[in-house]
């Protein structure tokens, strides 16, 4: 039964289970959640349910749990990722990664708060809404999935498998779960990807003017794009595009002018600035170090393009989801936007869909770092939310908004 404590209970069961990405990834999470489900369909009217599996890559499969509707009103989908950024070092002595260790309220442990709290109270609604299906013998009056997604935490496949395959797609009413600061989430900046390369040409480091140094002409297109970013515009949302230039490598020996020289860069872009300008401002760049250090050549290749995406005041979904999180809470509820990227945002950037945003327990500014904790008050309040949706969306009347 679906009590107070369910997700929190559920949440430490999910953070003794390594799915770190690279790592031992979502097969063991995902046979524990699908085996959780299967123990739940012991009512005739659950015969319904639908369980599907999608193999993403070798070895690592999305799941969906659909409880179908009577009506063809947009489903409500939760999506919520498995697998979590690798183990990592630094962890306090007694808090383990996979230790799921209490202290003070709150629950340590890899992915904690990002996102298997998060995971855990999404699934605590699936099972209040079975819970209820068996209860009345009816279907609800719209569908519900819950899509459990593979790779987010790299390259988001399992989002854009699940739009490949018609899981998901520009109707329905879509959340994902990741930590949001008590916030509900409806924007994201965008995710442009480069790698840069520079060439030039070797020599001894006692004669640089028979070489080009190709490190010191990619420390002229890096300026140039700081300078560039730094006059880009603001959104009045979103903020400022940021730049960081997170992995460089280049030369040989400290006594030899380098030939080669290379940047992987993460961009966050903020609309009216998207990836065509993005790439004109790293042409730019590229042509402003070759005058430079002349002898040097430089090339690029965008290997990651996501688009911004906008808040949507008109949003159905918005506007239940507030209302469920306002009734829970007792407060008006802080709608506000993610500063990085998830699968809703891939599903709004795909498909159009302007009913895509995020609420889960926690904090971003722990996600990723060791001692990642999630507190309990989080859990309980996510979880009677996530419930308050499902039943409002499925059931209620009030659920109709903007149908």
């Amino acid at each position: 039964m679906v009590d107070k404590d369910f997700a929190w209970r559920l949440a430490q069961e999910l953070v003794r289970i390594d799915s770190s990405d690279p790592g031992e990834y979502e097969g063991e999470i995902e046979r524990y959640i699908k085996a959780l489900v299967e123990a739940r369909l012991n009512h005739p009217t659950l015969d319904a349910v639908r369980i599907e599996e999608l193999e993403v890559l070798p070895g690592r499969r999305n799941l969906m749990v659909t409880v179908p509707g009577l009506s063809d009103e947009p489903r409500l989908v939760y999506i919520c990722h498995m697998d979590t950024v690798t183990l990592g070092d630094g962890w306090d002595a007694g808090i383990p990664p996979l230790g799921a260790i209490v202290r003070d309220d709150k629950l340590y442990g890899r992915g904690a708060c990002d996102m298997k709290g998060g995971l855990a109270c999404a699934i605590a609604a699936l099972v209040h809404t079975l819970e209820r299906v068996a209860a009345d013998g009816a279907l609800p009056r719209r569908g519900f999935s819950l899509i459990c997604s593979v790779d987010e935490e790299d390259f988001m496949r399992g989002s854009e498998a699940a739009i490949d395959a018609g899981w998901v797609g520009s109707r329905e009413w879509v959340l994902d779960t990741e930590p949001t600061d008590g916030q509900i989430q409806v924007a994201h900046k965008g995710r442009t990807w480069f790698e840069i390369e520079m060439t030039g040409v070797t020599a001894h480091a006692s004669q640089p003017w028979k070489g080009a140094d190709a490190v010191a002409a990619m420390a002229e297109a890096v300026c140039s794009l700081r300078h560039a970013f730094a006059a880009l515009p603001v959104h009045d949302e979103l903020g400022p595009s940021t730049i960081t230039f997170g992995q460089t490598e280049g030369g040989y020996r400290p006594y030899v002018v380098p030939d080669h020289a290379k940047v992987w860069v993460d961009m966050r872009l903020t609309p009216p600035t998207d990836t065509a300008v993005a790439k004109r401002m790293v042409e730019q760049a590229i042509a402003s170090a070759e005058a430079a250090v002349p002898g040097c050549h430089g090339s690029y290749v965008v290997t990651g393009d996501r688009p911004a995406i906008e808040r949507d005041p008109n949003s159905p979904l918005l506007a239940v989801l507030k209302r469920a999180a306002d009734d829970v809470t007792g407060a008006d509820t802080t709608v506000g936007f993610f500063t990085g990227y998830t699968d809703t945002a891939v599903i709004a950037g795909k498909t159009g869909n302007r009913n895509c945003m995020s609420y889960g327990p926690g904090s971003l500014a722990l996600a990723h770092k060791p001692n990642e904790y999630v507190p309990h008050a989080d859990i309980v309040r996510c979880q009677q939310v996530l419930i308050a949706l499902a039943d409002n969306v499925l059931w209620d009347a009030s659920g109709q908004v903007g149908a």
